[in-house]
């Protein structure tokens, strides 16, 4: 018997439909908004019990062997020594004050990066994001021409730019 992600692997459904990794740290509720809503092709830990309690590390790389995109509220995610971006299939930590604010911002992201012109299948695939209500930026992994300090600035559209 292998792993899980050896286990499940098989019975990915490649579409066009983002694949998302949701961690414990996203509410039922806005999990329900993805899958409706927004079309999203969602793996929920919450709804493997194997998962539940699964350390951040083990999400990490269950998302990466899973073609996935993990979607979170969990900053510990932004730590590169921990998470290294190179490893992952790509991080969204959202910071939202509630649902309402963060199905915006999910619907924000489904426009302006999973289903932009020729987005491929994983967009932030060795990077992350962060994305909060009035702005969006994506960190780029360290190395040649990289400036880890300069983060990519998203334009945050009118109707998100006042909390």
């Amino acid at each position: 018997m292998g792993t899980l992600a050896s286990e499940l692997t098989p019975h990915v459904v490649r579409g066009s439909a983002p694949r998302i990794y949701a961690d414990a740290n996203i509410p039922n509720g806005v999990v329900h908004y993805m899958r409706t809503h927004l079309g999203w092709d969602v793996f929920f830990v919450l709804e493997h019990e194997d998962l539940r309690r699964a350390r951040d590390v083990e999400h990490y790389r269950m998302a990466r062997q899973l073609a996935r995109t993990l979607v979170t509220q969990d900053r510990d995610y932004e730590d590169d020594s921990r998470f290294p971006p190179g490893e992952g299939a790509g991080v969204i930590v959202f910071a939202a004050p509630d649902e309402r604010r963060l199905c915006e911002l999910l619907a924000l992201t489904d426009r302006q990066l999973f289903r932009a012109d020729q987005a491929p299948a994983l967009p932030l695939a060795g990077r992350k994001m962060r994305c909060q209500v009035g702005a969006a930026e994506i960190f780029h992994p360290g190395g040649p021409g990289a400036d880890p300090e300069s983060p990519e600035q998203l334009p945050a559209p009118p109707r998100l730019k006042t909390v």
